[in-house]
């Protein structure tokens, strides 16, 4: 059997290491590294695949979050409600913009953030809305617009982790996720289900006015050189990256579809255990495109596992151990710990399997083994 990976990134690297390797000479046979061709064309690319009217390349997907922020001209004090259950990137851009973060609960099925949390933590402060599509699984979009629409809200979907998912609206109409709110931001970090070999990320939207401004903004805030009409940041995608993505993203829908086959065997094997909750997909397969596969371990067993797993040569994840309101950077006097009944149960029950597209039947067989053999009575 191959060694397990929780991510095999070389592994992929084999299948498309011809176009890489092409590509990367003739950037730096070019020396075109900053917004070359193959940065504009990935942008072209990317538009094309996600039916969406702008894509803006930038440096990495926390990059993505506060640019956005700031092109929608969000001001201090503006309160933006995001899920406590998440990494701290989310949080961390709308406090280093002096906005004022608003944590709430997550769904126990989806550990997606809850609508009716979002209801309860509106005030006349609140500005925008921040679902994260967490582990590959869409949020619940409907009913996120729904509170948006009717208390004038703006709508950011942190789609780094669920690039290439669809969510299929209550009038039936499919769309990618990261453009059914007013912009989505995304990361091309390595392991991500569309990931580059450094750092990346994205802005979307189909507001050109908000476009133009994001353009600037990711330049130092300039639309031509030297002259900067807005205040901006240096952050943009290199052209080695970029050709990465060029490679990669054909396969894209091929990647999920492997990962969501992956998934379907870890569940088909762990499913009927009373102590195990296996990930659940809401609506139709391609809702969830298994950027990680989470399971729950009930009756405290979980830390015991992943021991038993670490000493089997297994590797695990554990995202995320601490809630976003219990971390010294953002813990708020205005937080109860009886609002995060859901977030404090999972902080002590997941544990995320490897999840990647190499990954084949001996492997997930061996993986699945190991932890019914744990669990056994």
């Amino acid at each position: 059997m191959r060694k397990i990976q929780m991510v095999d990134l070389k592994g992929q690297y084999e299948d498309i290491k011809n176009q890489v390797n092409t590509s990367f000479e003739e950037v730096i046979k070019n020396t075109s590294f900053i917004n070359g061709p193959e940065v504009k064309q990935f942008q072209q690319d990317l538009e094309e695949y996600l039916d969406v009217k702008h894509v803006i390349p930038c440096a990495n997907g926390t990059d993505a979050l506060q640019i956005a922020m700031m092109g929608l001209g969000l001001k201090p004090g503006d309160e933006v409600i995001t899920a406590d259950f998440t990494f701290a990137a989310t949080v961390e851009v709308i406090a280093l913009l002096q906005l004022t973060p608003v944590l709430v609960d997550v769904e126990p099925h989806t550990f997606n953030i809850d609508p009716q949390s979002i209801k309860k933590a509106i005030t006349p402060k609140t500005k925008a809305i921040v679902p994260v599509h967490l582990f590959g699984q869409t949020a619940n979009m409907d009913e996120i617009m729904k509170i948006a629409k009717e208390h004038n809200l703006y709508v950011i979907e942190d789609n780094a982790q669920a690039i290439g998912g669809n969510y299929t609206n209550e009038a039936g109409e499919k769309t990618k996720t990261g453009t059914i709110g007013d912009i989505g931001a995304t990361s091309f970090f390595p392991s991500k289900n569309l990931g580059c070999y450094g750092d990346g990320g994205a802005i979307f939207t189909n507001n050109d006015e908000l476009a133009h401004t994001i353009r600037g903004i990711v330049n130092h805030g300039m639309y031509e050189r030297y002259h900067h009409d807005v205040v901006g940041v240096n952050s943009r995608l290199d052209s080695l990256q970029a050709a990465v993505l060029r490679a990669k993203l054909p396969k894209l829908d091929a990647y999920n579809k492997a990962r969501r086959n992956a998934a379907e065997k870890y569940t088909n094997a762990l499913k009927n255990h009373q102590e195990i909750v296996t990930p659940e997909i809401i609506g139709e397969g391609d809702t969830h495109v298994f950027h990680q596969y989470t399971l729950k371990i009930k009756n405290g067993k979980r830390d015991a596992l992943a021991k038993y797993l670490q000493e089997k040569g297994i590797p695990f994840g554990i995202y995320y151990p601490i809630p976003l309101h219990n971390q010294k950077a953002y813990a708020d006097s205005r937080y109860n710990e009886a609002d995060f009944p859901v977030t404090n149960q999972l902080v002590t029950e997941v544990i995320s399997l490897p999840m990647h597209t190499e990954l084949d039947k001996e492997q997930i067989a061996f993986i699945t083994g190991a932890i019914l053999e744990f669990l056994k009575d």
